[in-house]
């Protein structure tokens, strides 16, 4: 696990190689173990290593082959590159999945990638032709950025590094809008005005200054014909597959272990090929309701694994806090990004790599509203009551922070979920606010807001797949695996997550909805198919997740905080981007007996607030990079 970053020169008239070096710095986090550069004429690479398989200064990168002619820095990990060394017939200089990758794309160029098995960004380029070869991986495990305007082509791991060059920094308001509504950044969208996200799956090549952007992926497997017995057999047999291919390493690997069944199927997985396997929780001292370590020590015990468990105050994710935000240079509002930091800060004194059970939920149907939306395509008498009666429970306190306040609020936010058409459906549930034009001084249109929903249902039967595949490729690489990335790279840690190996990957897509949920059984192909392997406790368990004290904190620890950034309306005046009014009435309900989820919204205005202070504004931070406010 690395981080990459380059540029390609347009102009003459411009040096960008010390603009390199600042950027190479920046992501040294990503790769503290080597740093390289590679500068000739117009192009520039640069590469931080966190060495993982084949340590030695051979693998370091930039890594160029024997000719010379050809160049590569390269973020992830190959796992079939053995496989795919054995069909080359070259003498190799190291032991590395990097070289592997080199000399498949010195032979094959782009047609290469549906072979790669792993997760990757990386970038190729071949001096003679002078042209740079770009790509992601399918799942977008690995993230790359880019950005190109008149004077400069230019990408990275990371837009710190890009903000390191010379760019104009203009507010992506149609992104501002995406933030606000789902508490992250979806598809290719950047917070900054021409930065975009590679999309996953995609290649981009660069010829002079002429940009071309192509899928890789072939089409996904065909349904599959098995039993639902036979599929849950078939389920731990390619899932262990994908687990011991990600156990090669040349440094300690270990596994999260939530208590969930997803991390647990892993860890029991990974037991059956080594008895050395380390394991690692958090849980909650001061929340008791969100503490799961119970259920993962139960885990840890049956497997015989070397359990750490890290309990949390309060107190300790406070103090974390302040890192987490400095780190980021994209507002992201997933609070469980700080435990995860914390797991990954704590995991790394033990580990360099670590396995995951990430993936599994959007794959499998493993949310309460996937629950939600799959009643919803076959109606009930019982929805009809819902349906009828839930305006009643609106004057009740709804909160996530406690077992009734939180029933309350889901049946609330089902009630209002049937009113709706299949899609709005899924746009109500997965947002953390169905419209936040209210929050914006100015907003986007209902086309703008129609043509980017419609990228993610081009085609809708309707059927749970079909949201399945929507939290695929908007939610999992926008939230969940940008969220993991940041917190693991931000701590030298390399997480790898077996539910999304290709082919785990594509038998999820292959089988129908009642093997993933039926009824009130969500996953339920992955709870039965582990029933009789892990602990009886955990099988159909209520799914918690990475929750934490928000609204405590913004009632007391954060207030004064809140109140010079989100509350502040001199500062919101200045702006010039949100509706005033609206945004200090989100303080009233805040410290109102009925907060609801305002303490969502609040905390995404917080981290953006905080984000703009020291990224876009001026009066705010000592940058000496351009700057043009919106």
């Amino acid at each position: 696990m690395c981080g990459i970053i380059g540029y390609k020169n347009f102009s003459s008239q411009s040096d960008l190689s010390k603009s390199l070096k600042k950027a190479t710095d920046s992501l040294k986090l990503r790769g503290p173990n080597n740093q390289g550069t590679f500068i000739q004429q117009d192009v520039g690479l640069g590469h931080t290593r966190l060495s993982i398989l084949d340590t030695s200064s051979g693998a370091n990168q930039p890594m160029t082959d024997p000719s010379g002619r050809y160049v590569i820095v390269f973020n992830g990990e190959i796992y079939n590159y053995q496989g795919l060394k054995s069909e080359l017939d070259i003498s190799f200089k190291t032991t590395s999945d990097t070289e592997v990758l080199l000399h498949l794309l010195i032979n094959e160029g782009e047609k290469c990638l549906p072979k790669l098995n792993g997760f990757f960004a990386f970038a190729f380029y071949d001096k003679k032709e002078d042209r740079l070869l770009l790509a992601r991986d399918r799942m977008g495990i690995k993230p790359l950025l880019f950005y190109q305007d008149e004077n400069q082509f230019l990408f990275g791991s990371e837009m710190k590094a890009l903000m390191c060059f010379p760019t104009q920094r203009k507010l992506n308001k149609e992104a501002l809008y995406w933030y606000l509504k789902l508490n992250y950044l979806p598809g290719t969208l950047s917070m900054l005005e021409g930065v975009q996200k590679l999309a996953p799956g995609h290649y981009l090549k660069l010829k002079t200054n002429q940009i071309e952007v192509r899928p890789f992926i072939s089409k996904d497997g065909e349904a599959e014909s098995l039993d639902y017995e036979n599929g849950q057999k078939e389920l731990v047999d390619i899932l262990e597959e994908s687990v011991k291919k990600r156990m090669i390493s040349d440094v300690p690997l270990g596994a999260f272990l939530s208590g969930g069944t997803d991390s647990s199927a892993i860890v029991s997985l990974a037991s059956r090929h080594t008895s050395q396997l380390s394991t690692f929780s958090v849980g909650y001292e001061d929340q008791p309701f969100f503490d799961e370590t119970y259920y993962a020590e139960l885990v840890a015990k049956k497997f015989n694994t070397n359990h750490h468990t890290f309990k949390l105050t309060n107190d300790d994710l406070l103090n974390d806090l302040n890192d987490i935000i400095e780190y980021i240079d994209e507002p992201f509002a997933d609070s469980s990004a700080i435990p995860t930091y914390i797991l990954s800060k704590h995991t790394k004194k033990h580990v360099t790599v670590a396995l995951s059970g990430d993936g599994a939920d959007e794959l499998f149907g493993g949310y309460y509203k996937h629950m939600a939306l799959n009643q919803a395509l076959h109606p009930s008498f019982s929805q009809h009551v819902i349906k009828s009666i839930y305006p009643a429970f609106n004057a009740l306190p709804k909160s996530r922070s406690g077992k009734v306040s939180n029933l309350i609020r889901r049946i609330c936010r089902y009630g209002e979920m049937l009113k709706m058409e299949p899609i709005e459906r899924y746009w109500f549930l997965a947002s953390l606010t169905n419209d936040p034009s209210f929050l914006l001084y100015e907003s986007i249109n209902v086309e703008e807001e129609t043509d980017f929903k419609s990228q993610f249902f081009k085609t809708f039967t309707p059927d749970l797949n079909d949201y399945l595949l929507a939290d695929q490729q908007m939610l999992l690489p926008g939230d969940m695996l940008t969220k993991v990335d940041l917190m693991s790279m931000a701590n030298g840690l390399e997480v790898r997550v077996p539910f999304l190996d290709k082919n785990v990957v594509n038998f999820a897509r292959s089988i129908p909805a009642e093997y993933k949920i039926k009824g009130a059984n969500r996953k339920r192909l992955v709870q039965d198919a582990f029933q009789n392997i892990l602990p009886k406790e955990l099988h159909n368990r209520p799914k918690k997740g990475f929750e934490i004290p928000l609204l405590q904190w913004m009632r007391n620890e954060l207030l004064s905080d809140l109140d010079k950034t989100v509350f502040n309306e001199d500062y919101l005046q200045s702006q010039n981007l949100f509706n005033i009014d609206s945004v200090m009435n989100l303080r009233v309900i805040l410290l109102s007996k009925n907060p609801n989820d305002v303490h969502g919204i609040i905390w995404a205005m917080y981290i953006f607030q905080k984000w703009y202070m020291k990224w876009m504004d001026n009066s705010h931070n000592n940058s000496s990079f351009m700057s043009n406010k919106s």
